[in-house]
């Protein structure tokens, strides 16, 4: 297995470490949890908040490397760009969590020119 499929596997998991950190330490409601999670504030809020946004980024990053390695790219260059978008995910969350919008804003960019990357270099 290539590393941009353990890149896929491991930008799969993110979101649950994301809402693992949201609910661990605190009483949690397994009876209604979207109420609960609705309730939370501060960094909790904003872990679960990443979650979210790491499980709408996920289907076009997986997509991207699927169709990079199906159309023949460079092995080292789909490597890269599947390592810089994890490795941009994992500061996303580290911004998120930390309330820092700006860079959270541009590593979701950041994030974003990975998958066009991916793309552009398939086309």
């Amino acid at each position: 297995m290539t590393m941009a499929y353990w890149c896929v596997l491991v930008a799969g998991l993110l979101p649950y470490v994301a809402a693992l950190a949201a609910k661990l330490g605190v009483p949690y409601d397994n009876h209604d949890p979207r109420a609960w999670l609705a309730r939370l504030t501060g960094w909790r809020s904003r872990a679960d908040a990443a979650q979210h946004n790491g499980f709408e980024a996920f289907p076009l990053f997986a997509v991207a490397v699927i169709v990079a390695q199906l159309a023949g790219v460079g092995q080292g260059r789909v490597d890269a760009l599947a390592g810089g978008f994890v490795a941009v995910r994992v500061a996303h969350f580290a911004a998120y969590v930390a309330d820092i919008p700006t860079l959270r804003s541009i590593l979701w960019f950041v994030g974003l020119a990975c998958i066009l990357g991916l793309f552009i270099s398939a086309a």
